[in-house]
C-alpha cells in the first residue's frame, strides 16, 4: 500500500520540527551576509559571503555558579587569528550583563538571570579592525533566549474561596471553580501544567484535576445537620509529577436551605387563660409551629379552620418570629361564655414541589381559651342617652331616665351620680337610686342650647367599680323674647329732601329660633302715627323703610328727630319692642352727601369757614412754638459755661474775711501798683473745663500808658482764643481779672508765693500790724513750718 499525499506531508513536517531542534543543540550556527567591496573604474561587482559562527542560543536561568555563564562564540570568516579583528557587542545588557572577549569572540553572562523578569535580550553584534576601529563586517542582531526552569510554584491569586450549594443537591453538581498560575514558561516544558486534587473535604466535595471544578460527591447531604465545609485544594506543577512544586488554597462551602423541613407543633393542644376585662385587639396567646428551616422557607401561615371563636378571635403571623399571634375580636363576657375552642393550622408559605415528597408541609392544634371572671364596672343600657326638655320646665321637672346594671353574677345595687365637671353649674338632679334626670334650675336655650353631660354608676357595695354613660339634654326654643333693631342706626335727613323719600331701612333680630323661622311685623307706635314728619312701609320681607312726609327740614329750627318703632314677631304668643331711631337733619352737598349736622353752626360770622378756623388755629400754635424756643434759647445763654467750683482758679480773686484798714488802707496804698501785665501766653485753656494747676513764671510787658496797655492785653487774649484748638466751637465770653502793669508788690497770689523757689524773707509781714497777722502766719515762719 503506498502512502497517500497527506502522509507524506505529515511526515515531512515531523522530519523539519526535527532537523530545527537537531540544528538548535549544535555547538556552532551559521548565516549568510555580504558587505560590498570597493572596486575601480572597469571592475566588477563581486559579493563575497561573510559568516557569523555561534555555538550557543538559551541560556538556563537561576545558574547559580561562580564562573561567568558561557553562552556563545562570536566569529568573522575575515578573522585570519592574527589579532588583527577585535570584536565589540551592543544591545539590551551588554557590558552589564552580558560581555565579549574582543579577541576570541567569546560571550558570557556575569549575572543570575530571571526569565520571569525577563525572557530574551537582543544583543548587536560587530566585528572591526583594531588598528583603525572601523568595521569590517555589516553589524549583525541576534537573540539570546533565556531558557526556563521548573523556579515558580503554582498560586492562586483568587484565594481563599467562599462558596454556596443548595442542600439534598444530587451528586457532581458544581460548586465553584479555582484557578492556580504558574509563571514559569507555559511553552517549554511542563514547568507551568498544573493539576488540581482535594487535600480536605472528601468523601463530600471532587475537584477536577484539569479544570479546578469543585463538584459534590454525596448525595442529600442536609443543612440541618451540617451546614459549612472547609475544603483544601492543591495545585501542582510538572503535571503532578515527582519533583512538581504546588500550592494549595481552602474552599469554604456553605450549604443553602431548601424547604425540605415541613412544619410541626410540638403539642397537639394549648391552653390559655384570659380575663374577661381584656380589650380587644390585645394578643390573647402566642404559638408556634417549629421548621428546621430559615428564612423564607420558614415562613408561616396561620389559620382558623374550627372552633367556636370564630368571631371572637383571629390568628396572624409575626413576619419576625414566625409565631402564630391570637388576638381578640371584641370583648369577653365570663358570664355570658367561658370558654372556646380554636383549631389552628400552621402552613409554609413557600413549598418546593421537588420536596413534596417530604410533606404534607403543614400542621394543625388545638386551643382552648378560658374566660376569667372579674369584677367590672356597671354597664349602662345604652352609653349615650339624648333627652329633649323646654327652656319654659319648672324647676324639678323631669326630663328623663338612665340605666345600669351589674354585669357580674353578684348584680350588685347601683348608685347614680352626674360628673360636676360638665354641669358646672348644676342645671340637673339626679335620682342615685333610679337616675331619673329633672331640672334644678331655670333653663335658657339663648345661653346655652344642648348640655353634654357625664353621669357616673357605681356599685353599692364596691364604689371603686364605676361606670361611665352621656346624657344629652337639648333645651327646645320658646318664644321669650321680643325683636330689636339689628344693629344701632344712624340715619341723616337733608334739609333739602323731598316728600316720601326714604331715608333709612330697618331689620331686626331676635335671639329666639322659631322652628318654621322668624317673621317680623314693623308699625310706628300710635302717638307716632300721627307725626306730619315722618311714616313707616313694612316691607313685608323682615324689613321696613322710613320715609319722609313732608320737605322744608332746617336745621336751626330742629337738628334732631325720636322716631319711635314697634317691633312684632310671629310667635305664640307674640312679643314686641319698641325701639327708638334717631334721625339728624344735616346740611348735604348736591348728592345727598351729609356735610354737618350741627345746629350750632349758623351761629358762626357769616363768611367764615371752616377752613378759616383751621388756618387761624395754626397760625396761634405756631407762634406759642415760637415763644417757647426763643424762652428756651435766653436761658441757655444764661448759663454759665463753666460752674462755680470749676472755674480756674488762676482768674479769680482769692478772698479773706479780714478786710484789712479800710479807707486807711486806700490812702496808704496806691491801688495803680496792683496792675500787673504779667500773662501766661503759651497756655491755652479752655473757659468751659477746669485746668491742671500748673504755676509759670510770668514775663512783664514794658510798661504802656493804660489804655495802650489794655487795649494790648485784650488783642493778646482775643489772638488766642482765635488760634485755640480747644476752645468751644460756639460764641462764649471770656472773662479776665487784669491787674494792669507796674505793682511794686508784684503778685499777691498766695499759690504762685508757694510756687517760687525765692529766698524772700517775709517776717516783716508781721510789722504791719494786727490786720496782716494772717499773711505773717502763712509766710514769715520758716518752710518746715508750712507743711508740719
Amino acid at each position: 500500500m503506498k502512502p497517500g499525499k497527506g502522509n507524506i506531508q505529515s511526515f515531512l513536517g515531523i522530519l523539519t520540527l526535527l532537523l530545527s531542534l537537531w540544528e538548535m543543540g549544535q555547538t556552532e550556527w551559521s548565516s549568510s551576509g555580504s558587505q560590498p567591496q570597493p572596486h575601480s573604474s572597469g571592475s566588477v561587482l563581486r559579493r563575497e559571503k561573510r559568516s557569523w559562527v555561534w555555538n550557543q542560543f538559551f541560556v538556563l536561568e537561576e545558574y547559580t555558579g561562580n564562573d561567568p555563564l558561557y553562552v556563545g562564540k562570536l566569529h568573522s570568516d575575515v578573522d585570519k587569528g592574527d589579532g588583527d579583528i577585535k570584536y565589540v557587542l551592543s544591545g539590551e545588557g551588554a557590558t552589564s550583563i552580558f560581555i565579549i572577549d574582543e579577541n576570541t569572540g567569546d560571550i558570557h553572562a556575569t549575572k543570575r538571570l530571571d526569565r520571569e523578569e525577563q525572557a530574551y535580550y537582543t544583543l548587536r553584534a560587530q566585528a572591526v579592525d583594531r588598528l583603525t576601529n572601523r568595521p569590517v563586517e555589516p553589524e549583525s542582531e541576534f537573540v539570546v533566549k533565556i531558557q526556563d526552569i521548573n523556579d515558580n510554584e503554582p498560586k492562586f491569586l483568587d484565594g481563599p474561596y467562599t462558596a454556596g450549594v443548595p442542600e439534598m443537591s444530587p451528586v457532581g453538581t458544581s460548586v465553584v471553580q479555582v484557578t492556580a498560575t504558574d509563571a514559569d514558561d507555559p511553552t517549554y516544558g511542563n514547568s507551568a501544567r498544573v493539576v488540581y486534587s482535594i487535600l480536605q473535604g472528601q468523601p463530600y466535595f471532587s475537584v477536577e484535576p484539569k479544570t479546578g471544578i469543585i463538584r459534590t460527591a454525596l448525595p442529600n447531604m442536609d443543612r440541618e445537620a451540617k451546614d459549612q465545609y472547609l475544603l483544601v485544594i492543591q495545585a501542582k506543577d510538572m503535571v503532578g509529577q515527582m519533583g512538581g512544586l504546588s500550592g494549595t488554597t481552602s474552599v469554604t462551602v456553605t450549604l443553602t436551605d431548601v424547604n425540605d423541613n415541613p412544619p410541626r407543633f410540638s403539642r397537639k393542644s394549648y391552653q390559655y387563660n384570659v380575663p374577661e376585662s381584656l380589650p380587644a385587639a390585645s394578643v390573647v396567646a402566642k404559638i408556634k409551629a417549629a421548621d428546621a428551616d430559615v428564612g423564607p422557607n420558614a415562613e408561616m401561615e396561620y389559620r382558623i379552620i374550627d372552633g367556636d371563636g370564630l368571631g371572637t378571635f383571629k390568628v396572624s403571623a409575626d413576619k419576625e418570629t414566625h409565631e402564630g399571634l391570637i388576638t381578640l375580636q371584641k370583648g369577653l363576657d365570663f358570664e355570658t361564655k367561658a370558654s372556646y375552642t380554636l383549631r389552628i393550622e400552621a402552613t409554609n408559605k413557600n413549598i418546593d414541589p421537588q420536596f413534596l415528597n417530604l410533606g404534607p408541609f403543614s400542621d394543625t392544634t388545638t386551643v382552648k381559651v378560658n374566660v376569667e371572671d372579674v369584677d367590672e364596672p356597671p354597664v349602662f343600657t345604652s352609653l349615650l342617652n339624648r333627652m329633649v326638655v323646654s327652656e319654659a320646665a319648672k324647676v324639678g321637672t323631669i326630663i328623663g331616665t338612665v340605666s345600669a346594671h351589674d354585669p357580674d353574677a353578684s348584680n350588685s345595687a347601683i348608685r347614680y351620680s352626674i360628673d360636676r365637671n360638665t354641669d358646672l353649674e348644676r342645671f340637673f338632679n339626679i335620682d342615685a337610686m333610679t337616675g331619673v334626670i329633672s331640672t334644678a334650675k331655670q333653663l335658657d336655650r339663648e345661653q346655652n342650647a344642648v348640655h353634654n353631660i357625664t353621669i357616673f354608676a357605681m356599685e353599692s357595695k364596691d364604689p371603686t367599680q364605676v361606670g361611665k354613660g352621656i346624657a344629652i339634654i337639648t333645651v327646645m326654643d320658646i318664644n321669650d323674647n321680643a325683636p330689636v333693631f339689628a344693629i344701632e342706626y344712624e340715619t341723616f335727613l337733608c334739609e333739602n329732601a323731598r316728600p316720601g323719600q326714604v331715608i333709612q331701612t330697618i331689620s331686626a333680630v331676635d335671639k329666639d329660633e322659631p322652628p318654621s323661622g322668624h317673621r317680623f311685623f314693623f308699625a310706628l307706635t300710635p302717638e307716632a302715627a300721627s307725626n306730619l314728619n315722618f311714616t313707616l312701609r313694612d316691607n313685608k320681607d323682615n324689613t321696613a323703610s322710613i320715609l319722609t312726609k313732608r320737605n322744608g327740614f332746617r336745621r336751626q329750627e330742629q337738628s334732631l328727630y325720636k322716631l319711635p318703632i314697634l317691633i312684632v314677631d310671629s310667635g305664640s304668643p307674640s312679643l314686641s319692642s319698641t325701639n327708638t331711631l334717631t334721625i339728624r337733619v344735616c346740611d348735604c352737598d348736591p348728592e345727598g352727601i351729609a356735610q354737618s349736622c350741627n345746629a350750632e353752626a349758623y351761629v358762626l360770622p357769616a363768611g367764615l369757614s371752616t377752613g378759616a378756623l383751621i388756618a387761624i388755629l395754626a397760625c396761634v400754635l405756631t407762634l406759642l412754638v415760637l415763644v417757647l424756643l426763643i424762652v428756651t434759647m435766653r436761658r441757655r445763654k444764661k448759663e454759665p459755661l463753666i460752674f462755680d467750683e470749676e472755674r480756674d482758679i488762676r482768674e479769680n480773686i482769692v478772698r479773706y474775711d479780714d478786710e484789712g484798714g479800710g479807707e486807711e488802707d486806700t490812702e496808704a496804698f496806691d491801688m495803680v501798683a496792683l496792675r500787673n501785665l504779667n500773662v501766661m501766653r503759651d497756655t491755652k485753656a479752655r473757659r468751659d473745663v477746669t485746668p491742671e494747676v500748673q504755676f509759670f513764671s510770668r514775663p512783664t510787658f514794658k510798661t504802656l500808658p493804660d489804655n495802650v496797655i489794655f487795649r494790648e492785653f485784650i488783642w493778646e487774649r482775643l489772638k488766642e482764643a482765635d488760634i485755640d484748638p480747644s476752645a468751644p466751637p460756639y460764641d462764649s465770653l471770656q472773662t479776665y481779672a487784669f491787674e494792669g502793669n507796674g505793682s511794686v508788690a508784684e503778685s499777691l497770689s498766695s499759690l504762685e508765693s508757694l510756687s517760687t523757689d525765692s529766698d524772700q524773707n517775709y517776717d516783716y509781714l508781721s510789722d504791719w500790724g494786727p490786720r496782716f497777722k494772717k499773711l505773717a502766719d502763712l509766710y514769715g515762719n520758716s518752710e518746715s513750718n508750712i507743711f508740719s
